[in-house]
């Protein structure tokens, strides 16, 4: 069976949307997924419509998004996109193990997708104490049909331990994620790992003793085969925040060497990498009280994350 046509370029995006919730608490287990809640209908369609007035600014062809509810909301999202800006979007999700939040992520595809899954660590991983699970992530591998031939592309999509305080889980979730991904890696396939990492540590920074950077990107093992590079190192460092109250670089896209290569060939090549606040600040001004007036400024002058979306740029070259 054919794959899909190749788009004429591929982006591919994340964007933490903040507490991407409904109004609907009876479905809610947790004191903190109750409470961050959108409060109304009314604030849950202002959420929900501008999100989608935002995304349909930037279109991407893939978009992996962090701290949505469940697949209820991310199927109102892409009526809202369908409707109001004919726009066709499809959803991947699979239901994660994040019982605390109830936070999950999943992905919008306009195209290519031929299979999406979980993983678990095997019982020698658990056994090692090595590793953490990844309880929020998803598997998406996508095809495209470009002058007789298939471009492949495997993706994970991850939403990884917050605050500088988890650095040692978070360290073990990238050595996780590396884990799972080296084999693929080291064959030359087109892998990308993006999301939220939640890292303290800056782009190009990576650290051994660092929380996870090091790890995920492949610089603990002999070979540089199996490593992966972090786009965002491909912008001016003033251009790399990606959150909009702390000078922080949270959210990351992460390609293999085949991605980045400069000489002529077939495959899927890297153009260009963006920081998109400009989709994500509304009004005047940065929202800095944004955290304690999410749902109760004026919403002309509403930011509406705490992180922008990021996106990178690619071209299919016969």
């Amino acid at each position: 069976m054919c794959a899909d046509e190749a788009p004429k370029s591929l982006t591919v995006a994340t964007w933490n949307l903040e507490w991407f919730f409904d109004d609907l608490k009876s479905n809610n287990r947790s004191d903190v997924a109750k409470e961050q809640s959108s409060p109304s209908k009314e604030e849950w369609q202002w959420k929900l419509y501008t999100t989608a007035a935002a995304i349909a600014k930037f279109q991407p062809t893939i978009l992996a998004v962090q701290e949505i509810e469940d697949r209820s909301v991310m199927q109102a999202l892409t009526k809202a996109l369908k409707e109001n800006h004919n726009l066709q979007y499809r959803v991947a999700f699979i239901d994660g193990f994040d019982s605390g939040t109830e936070q999950d992520v999943a992905i919008l595809y306009q195209s290519g997708i031929v299979e999406y899954s979980r993983r678990e660590q095997t019982q020698e991983m658990f056994d090692s104490k090595q590793f953490y699970n990844l309880s929020k992530h998803l598997f998406a591998r996508f095809e495209w049909q470009i002058n007789g031939r298939t471009e492949s592309l495997v993706i994970l999509v991850v939403h990884l331990r917050a605050t500088a305080e988890a650095a040692d889980l978070r360290r073990k979730q990238c050595k996780l994620a590396h884990a799972w991904t080296k084999a693929g890696i080291e064959a030359g396939e087109n892998r990308i790992i993006l999301g939220d990492f939640n890292f303290e540590e800056l782009a190009g920074e990576a650290k051994e003793d660092g929380d996870g950077m090091y790890d995920i990107l492949g610089k603990r093992t002999a070979t540089e085969a199996d490593d992966l590079y972090d786009l965002l190192e491909q912008l001016p460092p003033e251009k790399r925040k990606t959150h909009l109250i702390l000078d922080k670089q949270f959210d990351r896209i992460l390609v293999s060497k085949p991605m980045l290569a400069k000489t002529p060939g077939p495959g899927i090549h890297f153009q260009s990498m963006e920081v998109l606040s400009q989709y994500n600040i509304r009004g005047n001004e940065v929202d800095l009280d944004h955290w304690d007036s999410r749902y109760t400024k004026d919403r002309a002058e509403r930011d509406i994350s705490d992180h922008h979306p990021v996106m990178a740029t690619f071209e299919f070259r016969n």
